[in-house]
């Protein structure tokens, strides 16, 4: 029986997500009524004490990071509902994600993929919690180092001829250009127009001096955790690397954009910290096969 073990960014994520619902102040960046409930009585003393953003901006940027990239993930879902009669919605690397036993849309079928380990342990979690996720959802557990995510996805009853969204959320920084590149070939398969939101980070050399430090220092804490970041573009390099594989860039966020759209005007101090981190929003271009 595989062991369910959590990974401890994606714990860290799922962390940040609650701290927001119970410290910031309201209008939420992102409204998510099951990201407490999700993590259990366990974390409730480590939720209490998390510190306000004005003793820690660096942990408050960081959370706001965490909540502005979901909720723009579920603001593109929601668009491509409305516009593109989106059928699908693939969450990558979902770890402790809640959106699929909160999917509004009953006709929206939702596929959540994980490494077994951690995917196990979120089963566990949404048990231990009391929350059942509705019919449309699969969770898909895919051992990317001896699977193909394609085929593990046809065998759940996922079509890749339906527009879909796909959200690969807190993913890229951690993987090998091998690993990033074979999963977007997957994803440009998918019907034209469907759209992936990833995040990214620039190269430190890119980066002035303290963004640096402060890059070193986040860095030194992920490798710690057995999670180092490896993956990173300027975004030109990364146009044309999705360029290449049949997927053209919708939009490119950075903190200032994503500022501008979802962090100003607040009455507490989340806000983002740094410009190395982007989002993206891009579209396939290339007709299935």
């Amino acid at each position: 029986m595989m062991q369910a073990t959590p990974s401890r960014t994606a714990l860290r994520v799922a962390l940040r997500r609650a701290a927001h619902q119970l410290h910031d102040a309201k209008p939420l960046v992102f409204d998510d009524p099951l990201a407490v409930p999700i993590l259990g009585p366990a974390f409730h003393d480590e939720l209490r004490r998390t510190p306000d953003g004005a003793r820690r901006p660096f942990s408050a940027g960081l959370r706001a990071y965490v909540v502005t990239r979901a909720r723009l993930a579920e603001d593109t879902l929601a668009a491509a509902i409305a516009t593109h009669h989106t059928q699908q919605y693939l969450v990558l690397g979902a770890g402790l994600d809640t959106f699929a036993c909160r999917n509004p849309y009953p006709a929206l079928r939702v596929f959540e993929v994980d490494h077994p380990a951690p995917h196990s342990w979120k089963q566990q979690m949404l048990a231990a919690a009391n929350i059942t996720p509705p019919p449309p959802a699969h969770f898909v557990p895919v051992d990317f180092e001896r699977d193909s995510l394609r085929a593990r996805l046809h065998a759940a009853g996922f079509d890749e001829t339906l527009p879909t969204v796909t959200a690969w959320l807190g993913v890229v920084p951690y993987l090998t250009p091998d690993a990033f590149h074979a999963t977007l070939r997957v994803l440009a398969r998918f019907h034209p127009g469907s759209q992936i939101i990833f995040d990214y980070s620039l190269p430190r050399e890119s980066l002035p001096p303290v963004e640096q430090l402060m890059l070193d220092s986040l860095s030194a804490r992920v490798a710690l955790a057995g999670e180092p970041f490896q993956l990173f573009f300027t975004p030109s390099q990364l146009a044309e690397q999705l360029d290449r594989l049949g997927l053209r860039i919708v939009e490119d966020l950075d903190a200032d954009s994503l500022t501008a759209r979802y962090l100003t005007n607040r009455s507490d101090h989340l806000a983002l910290r740094g410009k190395a981190a982007h989002m993206c929003i891009a579209a396939s271009t290339t007709p299935n096969p």
